[in-house]
């Protein structure tokens, strides 16, 4: 049975991906948003569940407000000794790890591994009783970047470090070198990497018979003549306990739709593994648009609809800052109560609760009924550096409905269209269609009625658009808007 790339058109950026017996478990970037670090769960690389979060949430005081494309850049994950391991850095504050027993239960608090600014991707790899980590470099923190190093731990990673070791320049030949993975293998030991930039980058692979090198270089995969671009960061799977079938994921990037995430075959030939499809050993690999499940379909896969059944917030939802209790409530929906905001551009606004998209052409239709007091207003978002939200507005004992548009650091969010409604309850509603290269044409609707607004959806920071709903207040307020269900479709 055929599989087609992408598996996942959805935002996963950077995923790190591990087999545990015969399960399957991803990470992935979550950059500034809240809860951190998605976890998912596959039996076959293709159909994936999101199952949890390492992160409730981001444990420094500056993510109680809005940082837009900071936080969790890249983290890892790797099982050893009965634990899964969670590697996570923060380009300001440094690399820290959280642990559990159970990928489905609670994850430790982070701790420190080693603190600094500049640091990016780390992967950890075990031998001779202790733990080594890779890394790369941020630019526009420590002022360089395009290098690798090395740093070490104990077995346990309890112990944070305070020095590390340089083992690959990549500006000669992988420039912009980042994103490391590490493995061992037939007695080498392997660094998987992305060099080259997100957008027009390729895999290398660099090996050594030593942790600290030297280590030779290989192009592995490049884009040559495919519609996929990168191909960027991802993982080496193998598939089997026998070492004898191997699968590489990565990540590519489509503008709006975000960094999607495809599955590639893999080859070892002479000791270098070959990602992709590869008609001579010594050249690299390129990317499949469709392949071979590795193991047989299941019916897996992650729904955005959501009815807000029970009492626990669904694992779609992400806020842009550490979220508060005293924003929502699920009561007959997600209730969410109108926080004050004095600004009136929206791109900062803390209380966002936002989705990644996951199909290519979709509608969205989400029953919102009104409580709002003067002053107060509730909406529906596509949300990126560029946004444009429909909204419900009071204003005095009248209710308006108003289309805006607005950017990220923007002064003031621009109306592009008021008018009066008399209703305390609305439909919002979306549709959306691909268009051209990687664009998103989106109108929004009113109760099933098509407002005449057209507007491109637009990538974030770092990250995919986002489609969401809110609730606002000028000042203090007990106003409120109960969203009844929030339900997507795919169309075509």
């Amino acid at each position: 049975m055929k599989y087609t790339n992408p598996v996942l058109l959805s935002d996963y950026s950077d995923p790190d991906v591990i087999r545990v017996g015969n399960d399957f478990y991803m990470v992935a970037s979550s950059f500034n948003h809240v809860p951190g670090v998605p976890v998912l769960h596959s039996v076959n690389l293709v159909d994936w569940e999101l199952i949890n979060y390492v992160l409730p949430r981001l444990p420094f005081e500056r993510f109680e407000k809005v940082c837009h494309g900071e936080g969790v850049w890249a983290p890892s994950i790797r099982f050893h000794g009965g634990k899964y391991y969670c590697v996570i850095p923060f380009p300001d504050e440094g690399i820290f790890l959280s642990d559990t027993v159970d990928p489905y239960g609670e994850w430790s608090p982070l701790r420190p591994l080693f603190e600094g600014r500049g640091y990016e991707d780390p992967c950890p790899i075990w031998a001779d009783g202790k733990c080594y980590v890779v890394f790369g470099f941020i630019g526009n923190r420590i002022g360089f970047n395009s290098k690798l190093a090395v740093f070490e731990t104990d077995e346990d990673m309890t112990v944070s470090a305070t020095d590390y070791k340089e083992i690959y320049d990549g500006h000669d030949i992988a420039p912009i070198v980042e994103g490391p993975k590490f493995y061992y293998r037939n007695g080498y030991y392997y660094i998987l990497a992305p060099a080259g930039s997100v957008q027009t980058g390729w895999q290398i692979a660099l090996r050594s018979k030593q942790i600290y090198g030297e280590y030779q270089t290989k192009v592995i995969m490049y884009q040559n003549g495919t519609k996929i671009n990168g191909p960027h960061q991802g993982a080496l799977i193998d598939l089997d306990d026998e070492g004898k079938r191997w699968a590489f994921m990565h990540f590519q990037d489509r503008g709006a739709f975000g960094r999607v995430v495809h599955l590639q075959p893999a080859v070892w030939r002479n000791d270098w593994v070959i990602c992709g499809k590869s008609k001579d050993d010594n050249l690299p690999g390129e990317p499949v648009e469709e392949g071979d499940y590795p193991v047989e379909k299941t019916c897996n896969s992650i729904d955005p609809s959501d009815h807000f059944k029970g009492n626990k917030l669904s694992l779609l939802w992400q806020t842009p800052a550490n979220i508060k209790k005293d924003w929502y409530a699920l009561d007959g929906g997600l209730k969410l109560f109108a926080v004050p905001y004095a600004e009136n551009a929206l791109s900062d606004y803390p209380a966002l609760f936002m989705q990644k998209i996951y199909y290519e052409n979709f509608t969205v239709k989400t029953r919102c009924r009104l409580e709002l007091e003067d002053g107060d207003e509730a909406g529906f978002t596509v949300f990126g550096r560029e946004y444009h939200y429909i909204c419900a507005v009071r204003r005095g004992q009248k209710y308006f409905i108003e289309v805006r548009k607005g950017r990220i650091r923007g002064e003031q969010d621009e109306t592009l269209l008021s008018r009066e409604i008399c209703a305390n309850e609305v439909v919002f509603g979306l549709k959306a269609v691909h268009e051209g290269h990687n664009e998103i044409a989106c109108k929004f609707t009113l109760d099933g009625k098509v407002m005449p607004v057209k507007f491109y959806a637009c990538k974030g920071f770092w990250v995919g658009a986002k489609i969401g709903v809110y609730c606002r207040s000028s000042s203090k307020s007990q106003g409120a808007a109960t969203f009844k269900y929030f339900r997507v479709r795919r169309q075509g």
